[in-house]
């Protein structure tokens, strides 16, 4: 959840963040490459523990229970990130740009989830599997780019940031697609079965720990040799440090099977190591992990009223408010801070949440309001 909000800050305030991707090694250095690529993780994590929790939280249900609600609160999270997490990005109560990120992906996913719940534990397990290292068989294929069945084809499996305009005023900037991130979810349900009460722990461990070094050993086989499992090889670059750039440059837009591999592996291994400690640090940050969604979109927030506050600051007025070169309100193209800015306001937005989180958290452990799950 911290390390997430980097990422954010960056887009925000890192001066190149509009013209230019970190990942670019024409461009980048490595401390701007890594500032992006450990943002990799968050995503892929998410997905996988959202499906953990899920199959935890079905253990006091009925898969009905848990069906229903699976689809309402995925459903929830789908109006989050179209009205509330574009607002906060965008800032245009009209709405006239959408953008479809980590959230709208997780909702699709979960209200798959919730319709694939009430199957067998076989089913879930194959039907991940066929999506997460089947999809990028697209890869390969001469698919549809206009039209409906181009759009739906984006959307689910093959996304990779494009701009789909609805009507003449309004456009989708489609990040996400929604299938991949749905195998890792349903792996993530079926791995829930690992932490069922009666499971030996020890078992658990060995089996989370075998699997994760798996998965990082078929990720470095699949890609030293640029096999199946990501559309962009990597090569030898002007020296070593570069060429590692490159090997770990895999593709987030659409998560590519490779990419996966690289960032469940270390959390599999870390589930199988980890053991909570109760110290200083832990619980500073487990009130952010308490209050996931209310982090989240607060967020948002905060960093574009940072964000908003620094472009005045700066001499800038409200007829730069809205630069056609940025999807940002308050965030012209050639505005901007040095990444030593951005890791400042990363700390700072951090340090503000803290307290609201820790708030909410003690007043969601104090009360039991049915729409306190949903926040």
């Amino acid at each position: 959840m911290l390390i997430m909000a980097l990422d954010h800050v960056r887009h925000f305030l890192h001066l190149p963040a509009m013209v230019d991707q970190p990942t670019n090694l024409a461009t980048t250095t490595p401390i701007l490459f890594f500032t992006r690529w450990i943002t990799h993780f968050c995503a892929p994590w998410f997905l996988f523990l959202s499906g953990v929790s899920a199959f935890i939280s079905g253990q006091r249900k009925t898969k009905q229970e848990l069906s229903i609600f699976l689809i309402s609160r995925g459903s929830w999270l789908i109006i989050v990130e179209l009205l509330i997490v574009n607002f906060s990005w965008r800032l245009d109560p009209l709405y006239h740009f959408f953008v479809l990120q980590v959230i709208w992906a997780i909702g699709w996913s979960m209200l798959l989830l919730g319709l694939l719940v009430r199957a067998s534990m076989p089913v879930i397990v194959t039907v991940g599997v066929i999506l997460l290292a089947g999809h990028n068989l697209t890869d390969y294929m001469n698919l549809p780019q206009q039209g409906i069945s181009g759009t739906l084809w984006k959307l689910l499996v093959t996304t990779r940031v494009d701009l789909l305009p609805i009507g003449q005023h309004r456009t989708v900037l489609a990040i996400y697609a929604i299938l991949p991130c749905t195998a890792i979810m349903l792996l993530g349900y079926a791995a829930g079965y690992l932490y069922k009460i009666d499971f030996p722990e020890n078992r658990r461990r060995i089996i989370l720990l075998r699997t994760g070094i798996g998965s990082v050993i078929l990720f470095i086989l699949l890609r030293l040799f640029n096999l199946y499992g990501d559309p962009a090889p990597w090569s030898l670059q002007k020296n070593t440090m570069y060429s590692l750039l490159s090997f770990l440059n895999v593709t987030k837009y659409p998560l590519s099977f490779q990419y996966t591999c690289l960032t469940i592996g270390p959390l599999l291994i870390f589930l199988s190591i980890l053991k909570e400690r109760r110290n200083r640090v832990f619980s500073f940050v487990s009130v952010f992990g308490k209050v996931p969604f209310f982090y989240y979109v607060l967020h948002f927030f905060l960093i574009h009223a940072i964000t908003a506050l620094l472009f005045f600051i700066n001499g800038h007025t409200w007829s730069e408010t809205n630069d056609p070169a940025s999807v940002v309100f308050f965030r012209p193209a050639s505005f901007g801070f040095s990444l030593i800015t951005v890791y400042l306001v990363w700390l700072l937005v951090i340090t503000i949440l803290y307290f609201p989180c820790r708030w909410f958290t003690r007043y969601k452990t104090k009360h039991r309001q049915w729409w306190l799950s949903y926040i």
